[in-house]
């Protein structure tokens, strides 16, 4: 259902997650109604009231949290992203520093890897995986670069083995975020806990049914959208909200990648 959800567009999202449950929920208190009398409902508010308390925070609690550690990891996969396209600008550059030959033997792998992994990687992500051919395009820029250090190696040589070392590490990174954040046992908890919330409100006993209605429905569209919001951005590569390969295509293109120097 959480890959379903994530594949659809937003608006559409909403519609089934948001808005077709707030309308089931809204159902919920004319269904008590017609087996429980207004007598028996308020003669239990103040009880009703205190664990509806309880359970109401506990649940604010988790959801809130969950959010924001979703929200803290795509967060996090935009700075993967930029601090990899950052060091591979950093390695065009100094490549300069190798001479002729090796510069342009190097800069013709990092455009390759460049070019596979946004053509290859970002969609492998999407599916929870990573390229092949990626992790090969990066083993051919370690092959371009060793050959030219020198036993001594020098100043230039180690920074680029230094920025080369952040693109591993970043690519790795961003390859592991893509599986999501919320682990799997964890989404039962957030929709059941979501269930139980909004159903301790049909125990309340109200004079206006209509009025008691709207207030679980407008309670229910809260909760939704928070899981909603949790859903779009559980895996910061996949659905439709996403982090794409811009900031790596930026680099691809001003430094001409894969035209040599």
């Amino acid at each position: 259902m959480i890959s379903f959800l994530t594949g659809l567009p937003v608006w559409l999202s909403g519609l089934l997650l948001v808005g077709l449950t707030t309308v089931l929920a809204m159902v919920g208190p004319r269904v008590v109604r017609r087996y429980v009398t207004l007598e028996e409902l308020t003669a239990n508010n103040e009880v009703a009231g205190f664990k509806f308390a309880v359970v109401g925070v506990l649940y604010a609690v988790l959801l809130a949290f969950a959010i924001i550690v979703v929200w803290e990891k795509f967060n996090d996969a935009e700075s993967m992203v930029a601090r990899e396209a950052g060091a591979t600008a950093n390695i065009y550059r100094l490549s300069q520093g190798l001479g002729d030959g090796p510069e342009s033997a190097l800069r013709k792998a990092l455009g390759n890897y460049l070019k596979v992994t946004i053509a290859e990687d970002w969609p492998a992500m999407e599916r929870g995986g990573e390229s092949e051919a990626a992790r090969r395009a990066l083993d051919q820029v370690y092959a371009a670069l060793l050959p030219s250090i020198q036993p001594q190696g020098g100043p230039i040589t180690a920074e680029i083995l230094h920025q080369l070392d952040v693109v591993t590490q970043e690519r790795r990174a961003r390859i592991v975020a893509a599986d999501g954040t919320v682990p799997g046992i964890l989404w039962p908890v957030l929709f059941w806990g979501a269930a139980i919330t909004i159903g301790f409100t049909y125990f309340f006993g109200t004079q206006s049914l209509r009025a008691q209605t709207l207030m679980t429905g407008l309670l229910s569209v809260l909760i939704f959208s928070g899981l909603l919001i949790i859903i779009v951005i559980d895996q910061p590569f996949a659905g439709v909200v996403k982090v794409g390969p811009a900031a790596l295509a930026k680099v691809l293109t001003e430094f001409g990648a894969g035209e040599g120097h």
